[in-house]
């Protein structure tokens, strides 16, 4: 054990630093709320000028700046304050990397719902906002625009990295087209075009996302390549296309709603035809806190959300006809297992 942690008030110390862990989360959930980053995109300023920028009134609001300093997020230079590389890749909007939209979602949504842990353990039951909503959160949210936007920022935040590992880590030249199934508003299909030109692809979800799809393919520059289809793909028959993915989609409904969901997949798909599903997959093998904190806020989100694993994945897979190819972690944030499975001729 290092010196400095083996006296009594050092380990006390370790101790109020978890306990307080979440004054620094809400430090750059504010700074991204107030716009501190977008503001000092455009240039370098004083903590009076962001102030009066930003209308913000606090006395300690030089502090607040400091801290950001501290966090590895703002550069001091004599009294002016700049974003750090950190901010600028990944905390200013427009940014491709841009991360604030789920730092949002954070503060507003899973903030509350954490806020209520001892309540969730000991009631069995989810606690966020959307918790009494069950299986329609998402039509209920998705019917407000504004609403629908800032959960799509926050989905958006996580699947950019997701989109890049399914460029890279399947061979795309065997194929000519794909569906992202549950795919929002395309992010995730339009970064696997753009890395693959010769490909089309579709998006396949609630009408509602149809509006913020449209917007996003085009500024991608691949709405010619990439259309969105509103449905319900419990109901309605997926796209024929050589490539079905369901990422993030399965950990959302029961076992026999994963099972109806990867049966009408292969029914849509072609012989030779493949299906890739990712999610944050239980790998007894290799746990880590990150992952088994994501299974417990996903939980006290919606009491209809649950994690399943890698084995469970493969054998509903084989179940349904599918001969298993490939499972394997990737490094997007949630650490996703990918698990990819082709029909058979």
């Amino acid at each position: 054990m290092p010196e400095e942690t083996t006296t009594a008030v050092a380990r006390a110390r370790a101790v109020i630093e978890l306990n307080t862990a979440y004054f620094r989360a809400k430090a750059m959930q504010s700074a991204v709320e107030l716009g501190v980053f977008e503001l000092l995109a455009e240039a370098p300023a004083t903590a009076e000028s962001v102030s009066l920028a930003l209308g913000v009134k606090h006395r300690l609001f030089p502090e607040f700046l400091d801290v950001l300093c501290e966090l590895g997020l703002l550069d001091k230079d004599g009294t002016g304050y700049r974003n750090s590389d950190l901010a600028s890749e990944f905390l200013v909007p427009g940014a491709p990397t841009y991360l604030g939209g789920t730092a949002k979602q954070h503060a507003n949504m899973h903030y509350h719902a954490w806020g209520k842990l001892t309540e969730a353990l000991r009631e069995g039951k989810a606690t966020s906002p959307v918790a009494g909503l069950g299986p329609a959160a998402y039509p209920t949210v998705y019917q407000d625009l504004d609403k629908a936007r800032h959960v799509m920022a926050h989905m958006d935040a996580h699947n950019g990295f997701t989109g890049d590992e399914l460029a890279r880590e399947i061979d795309w030249s065997r194929y000519g087209s794909f569906a992202d199934i549950g795919g929002a508003r395309g992010n995730v299909a339009a970064r696997i075009a753009l890395a693959h030109p010769h490909l089309t692809g579709e998006v396949f979800d609630l009408p509602g996302l149809a509006p913020l799809a449209d917007e996003l393919l085009k500024d991608l520059g691949v709405a010619d390549r990439v259309k969105f289809t509103g449905g319900d793909f419990f109901t309605q028959l997926m796209p024929a296309v050589d490539v079905l993915i369901l990422g993030h989609v399965l950990a959302d409904w029961p076992t026999e709603s994963r099972l109806d969901l990867i049966d009408r997949a292969y029914a849509a798909l072609p012989p030779g035809g493949t299906i890739v599903v990712y999610d944050a997959m239980i790998d007894r093998a290799d746990e880590r806190l990150d992952t088994l904190l994501q299974r417990i806020n996903s939980a006290i989100i919606r009491d209809d959300n649950s994690q399943y694993s890698v084995e469970d994945c493969r054998e509903w897979l084989a179940a349904a006809g599918f001969r298993n190819e490939r499972a394997f972690r990737t490094d997007t944030i949630t650490r996703d297992h990918f698990v990819i499975a082709v029909k058979p001729n």
